[in-house]
């Protein structure tokens, strides 16, 4: 479970305020790609609810919910979103690092140190300290990994209506069976990153 030992080691520092900062969906077929930042106040961070906090991939989607919720009322959030447009122009891995620079820019408190859940940084104006899957190991990345993931499945739950038939409410554009063969069928939608190879190789045909 993540903790709070990396933002305390930088507090002994006098290094303050840190923010975590994580994405979610650079592996999707659409949609956009989706980073948060969060600032969690070390003074609450004995509050039963945190020990809730994990990886949002080993959450249900209702403590997603919940944390969410909770996480947005408590600490400082940044949402940065990049869409299809600039996913197929800068490739994901620039995309991504644009939604995390902005996410951390959107910040309404500026950082003194951002740790980056993964093993490349994004340019930013503060420190940046990367941490392998340290969204299992920072409860401030854990707390961001929450914002991007819930952020981003809602997106896809309001382009699955207005797309239906690619089941976008359930598999969030990952490229699922049911997701080929809807794209199969029923063809490429403005959403679909088209610098991706299963749906480069259908505009193709």
């Amino acid at each position: 479970m993540p903790d709070f030992s990396f933002e305390r080691e930088a507090f002994d520092a006098d290094i303050m305020p840190v923010c975590g900062v994580d994405e979610a969906g650079r592996g999707p077929l659409a949609g956009p790609v989706v980073a948060a930042a969060v600032i969690l106040n070390p003074d609450t961070m004995n509050d039963a609810i945190w020990q809730r906090l994990n990886d949002s991939k080993k959450m249900t989607a209702k403590a997603r919910d919940t944390l969410f919720d909770h996480i947005s009322g408590h600490a400082d959030v940044g949402v940065g979103v990049v869409g299809i447009a600039e996913i197929d122009i800068l490739n994901i891995l620039g995309a991504t690092m644009k939604a995390m620079a902005d996410a951390v820019r959107n910040l309404p408190t500026t950082p003194r140190l951002a740790l980056i859940d993964g093993n490349r940084t994004p340019t930013l104006t503060c420190d940046a300290q990367c941490i392998i899957k340290g969204d299992s190991k920072s409860l401030s990345i854990a707390a961001a990994s929450v914002i991007a993931k819930v952020t981003r499945d809602r997106i896809m739950e309001d382009l699955a209506a207005q797309f239906p038939g690619y089941g976008w409410e359930l598999n969030a554009g990952y490229g699922t069976k049911e997701h080929i063969e809807a794209l199969t069928r029923l063809g490429v939608t403005p959403h679909h990153r088209r610098s991706f190879a299963p749906v480069r190789a259908l505009i193709s045909k």
